[in-house]
């Protein structure tokens, strides 16, 4: 175990808004308590997540804070108690980025023990950094729904990174997946692994009713169509939102639950399932582009521009 605390390079929050708030800096990182782990960062993933925490922000982040919820690296060092690790393993890990710790978009970090595993074998640590917190997502949103093979899961937003995680893993539970997609992504989004795939827009759920005349059985909402996927679910059936929900009440006994991934960020038993799948194959990480820390405002413009396949990924 380390006593010392150290100074590591960080991307920082300095408030709420625009790029402006954005800097490079550095922060004091503590030593790792009982059950946590030090890690010297290899790699951190950017998500639009880091947007959100920015603009329109989060009422009780601590600030200044660094974001960033997923990361690889090499443990530096351990707190009492942590039995899985040694100095010197590589990990992938998840990160919460509003705690007075901040998140993994830094040179050092300091977690929970059980928020990471052993990287896969068969990937670099850049890869690996862009596994954890969508795939722990994926698992929720498929724990939540709780079909059954054969069950229907509709999945909006289907070329993006959590629907790719979401149809290889839904599939590998035996169950049919629909998922949008521009038609210049069908391909894309039938390589993944949906059975059927619709055009996105406004005839979304037209299109599914059309494959689908009973409607899906569930249907994750990455797109953010809120409401306006209703009418593509099935009496009683299940809609998930990614972004909480204060919308409308939902027809038709339609049940809504959120996927909050925040209440997941310690089931090292799914970041164990999760290095289990790219070991074996079925989840390949993309990195889209590689940034410095510098270069985090071209890496969220990336995201906000749209057709990001995978992640970029923030090199320390």
């Amino acid at each position: 175990m380390s006593s010392d605390v150290i100074r590591a390079k960080s991307i920082i929050y300095s408030g709420r808004g625009g790029f402006d708030v954005v800097s490079v800096g550095e922060r004091s990182v503590r030593a790792p308590e009982a059950n946590e782990i030090r890690i010297k960062v290899a790699a951190a993933s950017a998500s639009p997540t880091d947007i959100l925490l920015r603009d329109p922000g989060y009422a009780d982040a601590v600030l200044p804070m660094t974001p960033g919820m997923d990361a690889s690296g090499v443990v530096e060092s351990m707190g009492a108690g942590v039995t899985q690790f040694a100095i010197g393993d590589e990990v992938m890990a998840v990160v919460l980025p509003p705690r007075a710790e901040g998140g993994a978009q830094a040179a050092f970090i300091v977690i929970p023990a059980a928020s990471a595993v052993r990287k896969p074998g068969n990937v670099t640590l850049v890869e690996a950094s862009t596994v954890p917190m969508n795939g722990l997502t994926a698992l929720y949103v498929l724990n939540l729904a709780a079909l059954a093979p054969g069950q229907t899961l509709a999945v909006t937003g289907g070329a993006g990174w959590l629907a790719y995680m979401t149809i290889v893993i839904a599939k590998l539970r035996g169950l049919r997946v629909v998922a949008d997609a521009q038609s210049t992504d069908f391909e894309l989004v039938r390589g993944y692994g949906a059975d059927i795939v619709v055009e996105r827009g406004d005839g979304f759920k037209a299109a599914v009713r059309r494959e689908v005349p009973e409607g899906v059985d569930a249907l994750l909402d990455t797109a953010l169509l809120a409401e306006k996927a209703f009418p593509a679910i099935g009496d009683g059936g299940l809609y998930i939102p990614v972004r909480g929900w204060n919308g409308a009440a939902a027809e038709r006994e339609i049940r809504i639950q959120p996927v909050m991934v925040p209440e997941v960020l310690e089931r090292t038993d799914w970041l164990e399932a999760l290095r289990e799948m790219v070991e074996a194959g079925h989840i390949v990480p993309r990195v889209s582009a590689k940034y410095t820390p510098e270069q985090i405002a071209d890496a969220q413009h990336s995201l906000l521009a749209g057709g990001v396949r995978g992640r970029p990924v923030i090199l320390f």
